[in-house]
């Protein structure tokens, strides 16, 4: 894409630090990530990969326990990672918007759902009483809620997908360029999850803003996202678009995800594909994923680097199948479905 990028994410390095500000443990490491206006980015992996602390730190919202130690984030081509606590407070709401995992936690339980609506209306924009008002009940209504008793309820009173359908609205109101997505479908029914990422697509689209979504569901990433990247053990291992990884996954791990899903159509399995190890299992030298890879060498003790096997699609992996090897092409649903030769 020629547009530059809303957010830009460059080799950015998390770490957990003590007491005296020494870094002890690395949490992401080296994160590349670009996404442009009106796309859908997917970031997708196992609990505790990074995910959520890697879209913490694109708002300042690190934990006082972890900092970044290398690299930049930029919006709209601003710096943000050297922002100062109130030029990031301006940004936060009015032009990047945070849908979080915990819809609970998303409005107080003491105030009116209208009444913090209209208090981050007013905290952004020069609007009256009765003119937030009015812009809280259109974007309440937008997301399909009855938007006079939504406006009127305290958080309790309103069913869970409401919440988030409410929460959703909150943070498109203000028209941002970004919206940060955090498993925004956990807590939530197969079907109301499905309607609020609906309503998140449809809103996305209608407003132009870029979403990115954290997700380890792979039917919602699939079915919505233009690209998606897979991180393990704090690091992107494979990136590009999603049509294409969900197609062709060329890093071992992401072959394991889409074999791990349960079929939708044809003959069920006795049991699903596991991958091998303990869960979150990383090693510290060399691929993350190693440990637990079951085409593991002696070359993955040093860090592979990125390659890019054309315009869409990277992966990090020292043993992915090199020019002229057969490998195996996957279905949507998972299955492996012919063995091609990558050129």
């Amino acid at each position: 894409m020629s547009a530059s990028p809303v957010l830009d994410i460059r080799n950015v390095s998390i770490a957990a630090i003590d007491s005296k500000g020494v870094a002890t443990k690395m949490i992401v490491r080296g994160l590349d990530l670009t996404l442009h206006a009106g796309e859908m980015l997917a970031l997708v992996g196992e609990s505790g990969s990074g995910k959520s602390v890697s879209a913490s730190a694109v708002l300042g919202l690190l934990p006082k326990e972890l900092k970044i130690t290398e690299g930049s984030i930029s919006f709209n081509g601003v710096p943000v990672s050297s922002m100062a606590e109130k030029e990031r407070r301006a940004l936060r709401g009015k032009r990047i918007g945070y849908i979080f995992q915990n819809y609970q936690g998303s409005f107080t339980p003491f105030m009116t759902v209208g009444k913090q609506m209209v208090e981050v209306i007013r905290a952004h924009e020069r609007l009256s009483m009765k003119q937030a008002k009015e812009t809280a009940l259109a974007w309440l209504h937008k997301v399909k809620l009855p938007a006079d008793r939504a406006f009127r309820s305290y958080p309790f009173q309103l069913s869970g997908g409401q919440l988030q359908r409410a929460s959703l609205a909150a943070a498109l109101m203000l028209k941002p360029s970004l919206i940060i997505a955090d498993e925004p479908t956990t807590a939530l029914d197969v079907l109301t999850g499905e309607q609020v990422l609906d309503l998140l697509s449809e809103l996305r689209k209608e407003a132009g803003c870029a979403v990115l979504l954290i997700s380890h569901d792979l039917a919602h990433v699939f079915k919505r996202t233009d690209r998606m990247a897979v991180m393990y053990g704090g690091s992107v291992i494979e990136s590009g678009s999603t049509e294409k990884i969900s197609r062709d996954p060329q890093h071992p791990y992401t072959q394991l995800l889409l074999q791990a899903r349960p079929p939708l159509s044809g003959p069920l399995t006795e049991r699903l594909e596991v991958i091998p190890g303990e869960p979150g299992l990383v090693c510290l030298q060399g691929c993350p994923f190693s440990l637990r890879c079951p085409y593991a060498s002696e070359h993955c003790s040093h860090t592979p680097a990125m390659a890019n096997l054309n315009d869409d699609h990277a992966v990090a992996c020292h043993e992915r199948p090199a020019k002229g090897e057969p490998h195996v092409e996957y279905a949507s649903s998972g299955e492996p479905v012919k063995q091609v030769v990558y050129s």
